[in-house]
């Protein structure tokens, strides 16, 4: 059984402990433990250890486009950046809606160390036309379902999905875009657009779709997560239905409360992403909903594309890796100006988000699984996309300096990731 010792380490309310973990489990955690035979890993103090981060929203493009990314390269991203598990949106080639598909990820998913959880499509084929075999999700033990990308258009389809998982447990995760507002927008819709010519993104079609699920929801008395929240509208929306009792949670990516859509005048498509960089008062709402408990989650829509595919402004798909950013750019945004604790950070970055997906706590106890995020907090690094795991680079933090990173990432007892 292996034995590893995390000596001089500190938790996230500054408690100052070592950490014996044997096997996947955390088997003790006091001062001054000793093991001979154990693995050492001493943080001199200034190195602390987090529950292992969760994120609820990536794409790892396998099956069908395994050149952009796959699972055993996503994963080797999420270790990179601290995560030990994620959730992987079902818009695979062919969508994540049957057996074999999720079999098939769920049995590749086995060879990377940490937990990729797939989620299931809404509808089959994500064509919004019929309610996929729910019962043989449940069969295999899916946690969550999506239509990601393609918003289910049919409001009663949609009520039906909600209402069904009051039965069956699922949870349904709402990417939030009426297509017909958006009528190919590529950009918010703002001064930037007009200025460059190009059709913009109404922020009507995120708060739109976020208003509707939010009263499906309420008609049902159901469950339902707000993916990847961009507007002021939007926040304001959820934070009314989270006070009136409904059963509404959300999520948003650091790119949301970092940037504008003043990125885009350098008509460079590494910034474009679905929903887009909104305007200042959008970043700001954004940064006091995660702030105030508000947006519960912070993750970051990994989405690769070649840099082929990013190299024309106007038809490059949406979409920015973010893995191996995130907790980098919200201990720098968040954590070094005081808006956020590591205690919010820990919560908003693992312990929501598996709360929300039905995942087993984690604690930093004795008799808990041993996933544990190290991170040194102090470390000022370049973001260098070339030095990314995900096979695509287009990251919308190229070139920034970050504050903070994870330097270890425990999963199931082994160090599966270490900076050094």
């Amino acid at each position: 059984m292996n034995r590893l010792l995390l000596k001089n380490v500190k938790l996230c309310d500054e408690t100052k402990c070592d950490i014996l973990i044997k096997g996947d489990t955390i088997q003790e955690v006091s001062d001054n433990i000793t093991d001979n035979g154990a693995q050492i890993i001493d943080g001199g103090g200034r190195l602390y250890a987090l529950t292992g981060l969760c994120d609820m929203h990536v794409h790892f493009r396998d099956p069908g486009q395994t050149y952009k990314e796959d699972i055993i390269t996503g994963a080797n991203a999420a270790k990179a950046g601290g995560f030990t598990a994620v959730a992987c949106m079902p818009n695979t080639v062919p969508p994540a809606d049957s057996e074999e598909v999720l079999s098939y990820i769920i049995e590749k998913s086995k060879e990377t160390g940490i937990d990729v959880i797939p989620v299931a499509c809404v509808t089959k084929g994500m064509k919004g036309e019929a309610l996929s075999d729910f019962d043989m999700y449940k069969r295999l033990k899916i946690k969550a379902i999506s239509d990601d990308g393609r918003p289910v258009k049919n409001a009663e389809l949609m009520r039906k999905a909600l209402e069904a998982t009051n039965e069956n447990g699922l949870l349904v995760l709402s990417h939030c875009e009426d297509l017909d507002i958006i009528n190919g927008g590529i950009i918010n819709k703002g001064k930037v657009s007009s200025f460059l010519g190009v059709p913009g993104m109404d922020r009507a079609s995120e708060d739109y779709i976020t208003a509707r699920e939010i009263a499906l929801a309420m008609s049902c008395g159901s469950r339902v997560h707000i993916c990847h929240v961009s507007t002021k509208g939007s926040v304001n929306i959820i934070r009314a239905a989270k006070s009136d009792g409904v059963r509404v949670t959300c999520e948003t990516a650091p790119h949301y409360f970092t940037y504008t859509d003043e990125k885009l005048y350098a008509k460079d498509a590494d910034y474009r992403m679905n929903p887009p960089l909104r305007e200042e008062e959008d970043r700001k709402a954004i940064e006091a909903a995660v702030i105030d408990g508000t947006i519960d989650c912070i993750v970051t829509d990994h989405a690769p594309h070649t840099a082929e595919e990013k190299a024309d402004f106007l038809k490059a798909p949406n979409g920015v890796v973010g893995l191996e950013t995130s907790l980098g750019a919200t201990l720098t945004k968040l954590y070094h100006t005081g808006k956020l604790s590591l205690t919010d950070i820990q919560r908003v970055m693992s312990e929501n988000p598996r709360r929300i997906l039905s995942l087993p706590r984690l604690e930093i106890k004795a008799g808990y699984p041993a996933d544990i995020t190290v991170i040194d907090t102090d470390t000022e690094w370049e973001v260098d996309p070339a030095k990314l795991n995900s096979k695509s680079k287009n990251s919308v933090f190229k070139d920034e300096k970050l504050k903070g990173r994870a330097v270890y990432t425990i999963s199931k007892g082994k160090v599966v990731y270490s900076l050094k």
